[in-house]
């Protein structure tokens, strides 16, 4: 009776708890927009389907025992002396295994088949982006454009994007979730990732990893132009810019802290200024 009382109240709150939770399911991982980002969905997908295969039966075992072995239910069988059953054995430990098994091999191989040091197949010659996390902005290098900006990242659709981070600062991690892939830019290293967005459109990127006060709002846009057209068009914008990375002492000014950033542009960088910047630490280090 009480749970009748209840029940409209309980399906109203089961029904808005879903609202809730799956509004965030229109954008990010779960919302992909290139090659890379629908495969890792599809990973999630899978291996959350298998996991399922142990937690459902798990949890029917506990509402089904529970249930037929209370006190009071005088109705089942009273077998104090039973005490084994190598059928139950088998599907206890057997399923598992089996789950196990497979879970390890599709692991294997999605590991080697989404290395983000893998170049993308395609048709497209890539472009190569320079990566630098500063505290908190992320600043973008093109060198063979010769343009730099902080917090917007553009490229054209169905390009093959090889992006080599570093970082000025301490450990940051770069992750444009509706793309796929987060990786690690360390201080006086070079890691590497590639991405290709196979929708254009704006996409939000972030920092995955804490690094201080203001990482909360360490976030950059990352636009897909339609066309490479468009692309062109917005490095022209860029190199109409009055500021310059051209000098060390140009890139400290900019690498000081500071928050919530606006976007900027710079209309030509220093040579090689992304090898530098790795150099730089490295010495400091000795």
């Amino acid at each position: 009776m009480q749970f009748l009382k209840f029940r409209t109240f309980i399906l109203n709150f089961f029904l808005m708890s879903c609202i809730l939770f799956l509004n965030g399911c229109n954008s990010g991982v779960l919302c992909p927009k290139g090659d890379i980002a629908i495969k890792q969905r599809s990973l999630i997908l899978v291996a959350f389907t298998v996991m399922l295969f142990i937690i459902v039966p798990v949890f029917f075992m506990t509402w089904f025992f529970s249930t037929k072995y209370r006190e009071n239910n005088i109705q089942s069988d009273y077998r104090p002396h039973w005490s084994h059953s190598n059928v139950i054995e088998s599907l206890v430990w057997g399923f598992p295994i089996l789950i196990i098994v497979f879970l390890s091999i599709l692991s294997w191989k999605s590991v080697h088949d989404l290395d983000p040091y893998k170049k993308i197949v395609s048709n497209v010659k890539p472009i190569k982006i320079n990566v630098v996390s500063l505290d908190w902005k992320w600043l973008f290098i093109y060198p063979k454009e010769n343009i730099a900006t902080v917090n917007e990242l553009v490229f054209p659709v169905n390009t093959p994007i090889t992006f080599e981070l570093t970082s000025n600062s301490v450990m940051n991690s770069f992750f444009i979730p509706s793309l796929g892939s987060q990786i690690y830019t360390m201080a006086g290293m070079r890691t590497q990732l590639n991405l290709i967005a196979n929708r254009s459109g704006v996409y939000k990127g972030i920092s995955a990893n804490y690094s201080g006060k203001g990482f909360s709002d360490m976030k950059f846009t990352t636009k897909v132009t339609s066309n490479v057209a468009l692309f062109e068009k917005w490095i022209k914008k860029v190199r109409c810019s009055p500021y310059k990375l051209d000098s060390i002492s140009s890139f400290e000014k900019v690498a000081y802290p500071s928050e919530n950033n606006i976007i900027e542009y710079y209309s030509s960088i220093k040579n090689n200024l992304f090898n530098i910047i790795i150099k730089k630490i490295k010495y400091n280090r000795r």
